[in-house]
């Protein structure tokens, strides 16, 4: 059991993973990272089980762990933003809203060298005044075991387990360590049950749907 995350030695992978055609598929994503102690361990374990994931950055995370986010791109996962500071953004003041969700797609995108960063607004929740300055496409959820309020590995394990469906994009955090272990468990279970993971652009195009600007997608059912 992780009790704390411990940065590793990184070595990055570059090898891609073949989607197999079957009938079960489903996206694990990250929000509130990077983290540079817990991230690191879950890269591994997922680098390990051949899984790609997508992650929602906070801008303001970024300084510091540019290579940690690169790693993410070599191995092939989707990286998109999750605003700048974490902000709201179905309050007042759009425009200052809109300028935390640029900066972040500005750092993201640049150090990546990609226009293709999604967002995960934070909460899940986004104003229509703000939604209208959207320029990529946005995504939710469809299975949240909140693990960020039991912080407990094992219930968050059960609530995953209990409640997905094919299509489903799950949401997680990488910056807490039982987090971490439960995700890996996860993958390990649901591997077991005949599921494939992939990112959520991935997990769109499967299902046939074309992702649109300043649309959000909840799974790949819609």
């Amino acid at each position: 059991m992780l009790t704390g995350c411990a940065a590793p030695t990184v070595q990055p992978a570059t090898a891609e993973t073949d989607i197999p055609p079957v009938d079960r598929y489903a996206a694990l994503t990250f929000d509130d990272g990077p983290s540079p102690t817990c991230t690191p361990i879950l890269l591994d374990g997922l680098r390990e089980r051949g899984v790609h994931a997508t992650f929602f950055l906070i801008g303001s995370k970024i300084d510091g762990q540019e290579e940690l986010v690169r790693r993410m791109q070599a191995e092939g996962h989707q990286v998109g933003t999750h605003t700048w500071s974490h902000i709201r953004l179905d309050g007042t003041a759009p425009a200052a809203q809109l300028r935390d969700i640029q900066a972040a797609q500005n750092a993201v995108c640049k150090l990546l060298d990609t226009d293709s960063c999604w967002l995960r607004p934070p909460y899940g929740l986004i104003d229509p005044a703000v939604r209208t300055g959207v320029t990529v496409p946005m995504v939710h959820w469809s299975v949240d075991p909140r693990d960020w309020e039991s912080r407990d590995t094992a219930m968050v394990v059960r609530s995953v387990l209990k409640d997905v469906q094919p299509g489903d994009i799950i949401l997680l955090h990488d910056i807490y360590p039982s987090s971490v272990e439960a995700a890996l468990q996860i993958v390990d279970a649901l591997e077991a049950e005949g599921y494939w993971f992939v990112t959520v652009e991935e997990l769109l195009e499967l299902n046939g749907i074309q992702p649109q600007a300043g649309a959000m997608y909840r799974s790949g059912r819609v």
